[in-house]
């Protein structure tokens, strides 16, 4: 893609608006809390500390609207306090300006380095920056900073305090994380029924199972109806799949595919009933018609082997989600025992530790973390040092903006400054028009900061642009109230924001973090992983004794971490101003086909997985160790520009299938404990050939010829 093109998709992207669903009620409890700080350090302090304090409670607010599975009242406390301590240091150190740079400069690489530890706590490091850029102007002594400091950890505190006294849908985010998951798994219910091969995609999931770990407090007071449920969708998304599957589950047409059509539909409408029970906590609402599918005879007379034990393991596990719903539910599904397992999230004190070995894992030489940290410590110290010897005054605008901006990769810190630019401008100019019409005093520049804060947190996730408008009006507002006389900082912080967007912009621009070179690794990654999971799957056929769901469920993971980071990596990747290094879009896509198909075949030989007391598999063993070996070449031949070869993997099958050709398939125990019958071998023989021909499908698609942005054709690598 062309500068000029990402240029413009950037700006169209940062500048674009969305409906989403807004949140009025947490909106106005994170007003309120500014109000009362406001409200009550203007009485108590004056216009100045009062500045700083509802800069505190504004910033303690922001925080707890960040993605976060923790409680609000610790992301307050932790905005407030950090935010406090960073103000106090920053006054000590302001008045010498080439010590206030090197420790700007040193907790700014900081910030950067926090988006180790994920989103949320980059988001607070960066914006705690940001406004201790503009605290830091406020007290006059070292006695008021510590005055100011301490009224703005107040505000964190009474954030805090008002989420505990009024909360607003407790467990709210994991009800939605949950319920989530299982309309998703209905969704893909519902695709199935017209195409038997539906990619799923597994971010739902993992969103689900991130919002399931729990502190041993939050798993005291957590929900029934949250325990459980999702590790009860884990195991219905196999079985779907082996349902509609045409290869080892029904015929493509005929009245067992019509069959398995009701039964999706039927096992849809209940994961949308169960979800929607869970996302409220009402009720579980089941429709008649679904009820009816279920429990029809019908299933029995119509299907034999595996498609009759995939329905009933569904109608089972369908009757699990409906129980969880209703409030029975235990952890993982686990039995209903009072202790059940929980997955543990570590307290905050115990996160310290994790964080800390996150940010130092990132210091290397390639990584995009690193690569953002010195970016952003050099943006801001160039930027703060630009603001101080332009004559305009004002100067921390610009660094304030450079750390809001700027994120770790290209199109984020590009569309927000775009949007941030044009925020700016709107928001100063409505503020500045109202100040000049109603020459606001003291208090009614209080209240309107407060409004311009509501809005903020009102219409905040309906695009950057529009937060932008109401925080600089609310800037201009709250800073008029400490003393700033709006009409001589007009062009001030026009100016400065385009300065600082203009540096962020051109810092990426000079030292990059790319993904696009990347992509290749990455899809080595998912290919590995991919081999891992098959390869574990077929290990159980070869040695059901010895079966182990725990390693199939951890290579289960790994494949689907390595799948969402391949997504990720190729959907920023499109946004970049780099031409392909020898991967084209189109090969992307059908390599991204071929690998989703290479984990749905792996994932459906799960379903069918034998009891402990089955007979083992001839050649499974094989099978297993062949696909080990040849996906982790095929990964370094990816990684090497070259085409995988998967020689290993295709004689292994055509001597397998030559060695039974003419004897009967191996006898194995039905899952149901019903006695012998010829299952495990035919289903292991012929998952083995669409593993096969998942991984020529992915050979075929790096071998194809490559089509550059302008549409010309390249050889493939």
């Amino acid at each position: 893609m062309s500068w000029l093109r990402a240029l413009k998709e950037t700006a169209r992207s940062g500048l674009a608006v969305e409906r989403r669903r807004l949140e009025p009620l947490i909106a106005i409890r994170g007003a309120a809390g500014l109000a009362l700080v406001l409200g009550t350090s203007l009485a108590l302090f004056g216009p100045v500390i009062a500045a700083s304090s509802a800069f505190g409670a504004y910033q303690a607010a922001i925080a707890t609207f960040q993605r976060s599975w923790r409680p609000r009242p610790v992301l307050a406390l932790v905005s407030g306090a950090s935010l406090a301590a960073s103000t106090f240091i920053g006054y000590l150190t302001v008045s010498h300006t080439a010590l206030f740079v090197a420790v700007l400069v040193l907790w700014t690489f900081v910030a950067g380095l926090a988006w180790a530890a994920g989103p949320t706590g980059g988001i607070i490091a960066s914006s705690n920056v940001a406004i201790m850029l503009v605290t830091v102007t406020l007290p006059t002594s070292v006695a008021e900073a510590a005055v100011h400091a301490a009224m703005i950890a107040v505000g964190g505190v009474v954030q805090a305090g008002l989420i505990v006294l009024f909360p607003v849908r407790r467990w709210g985010a994991q009800r939605d994380a949950l319920a989530d998951a299982l309309a998703g798994v209905g969704d893909y219910a519902r695709r199935l029924r017209h195409d038997p091969l539906a990619d799923f995609d597994p971010v739902l999931m993992m969103t689900a199972r991130s919002a399931a770990a729990v502190t041993p407090r939050q798993a005291r007071r957590r929900p029934a109806e949250l325990h459980g449920a999702r590790g009860v969708a884990e195991r219905i998304r196999p079985v779907l799949a082996s349902l509609a599957d045409p290869a080892l589950g029904v015929p493509v047409e005929g009245p067992e595919r019509d069959r398995a059509r009701e039964l999706l539909a039927a096992a849809a409408s209940v994961l949308d009933a169960a979800a929607r029970a869970i996302r409220h906590g009402d009720p579980v609402r089941l429709p008649a018609p679904a009820l009816a599918a279920l429990r029809t005879p019908d299933t029995e007379v119509i299907f034999t082997g595996p498609p009759r034990r995939a329905a009933d393991r569904l109608t089972a596990l369908l009757d699990d989600v409906i129980e969880i719903a209703e409030g029975g539910g235990t952890d993982e599904g686990a039995s209903a025992v009072p202790d059940a397992p929980h997955r543990r999230r570590p307290t905050l004190l115990r996160l310290v530790p994790l964080v800390l070995r996150s940010m130092r894992r990132e210091v290397r030489r390639g990584s995009p973390i690193l690569r953002h940290a010195i970016r952003l410590s050099a943006v801001v110290a160039a930027s703060y040092l630009l603001g101080a010897a332009l004559p305009f005054g004002h100067g921390y605008w610009a660094p304030m903006v450079a750390v809001m901006v700027m994120r770790p990769d290209f199109s984020q810190t590009y569309s927000r400054s775009v949007a941030r630019f044009g925020g700016t401008v709107v928001g100063v100019a409505f503020a500045g028009v109202i100040v000049q019409a109603a020459h606001p005093g003291t208090t009614l520049l209080a209240v309107l900061s407060v409004l311009c804060a509501l809005l903020m947190y009102l219409l905040m996730r309906t695009g950057y642009v529009i937060s932008q408008i109401c925080v600089s009006a609310y800037v201009v507002f709250l800073l008029g109230m400490a003393g700033d006389d709006w009409s001589q900082t007009v062009t001030e912080r026009v100016g400065l924001t385009f300065a600082g967007g203009i540096l962020a912009m051109a810092a990426y621009a000079v030292y990059p973090a790319w993904e696009t070179p990347r992509l290749r690794n990455r899809l080595a990654d998912w290919l590995t992983s991919d081999g891992r999971y098959a390869a574990t799957v077929v290990d159980q056929y070869a040695d059901p004794e010895s079966r182990s769901n725990e390693d199939v469920r951890n290579a289960l993971l790994a494949t689907r971490e390595a799948r969402v980071a391949w997504q990720e990596a190729l959907a920023t990747a499109q946004h970049e101003p780099v031409r392909h290094r020898g991967i084209s879009r189109s090969a992307a896509d059908d390599a991204q086909h071929a690998l989703a198909r290479l984990g749905r075949v792996a994932m459906v030989l799960e379903a069918h997985l034998p009891t402990g007391s089955a007979a083992p598999v001839p050649g499974a063993a094989e099978l297993a160790a062949a696909l080990r070996r040849s996906t982790e070449k095929g990964a370094k031949a990816v990684r090497e520009r070259r085409v995988p070869e998967w020689e290993a993997v295709r004689e292994t099958v055509a001597h397998w299938d030559g060695a039974e050709s003419g004897s009967h398939a191996v006898t194995g125990e039905d899952s149901t404990g019903a006695g012998p019958a010829p299952v495990a071998a035919p289903v292991v023989r012929e998952g083995a050939g669409l593993l096969l021909e998942a991984l020529e499908e992915f050979s075929r698609s790096l071998d194809a010829p490559a089509t550059r942005d302008d549409g010309s054709r390249t050889p493939g690598p």
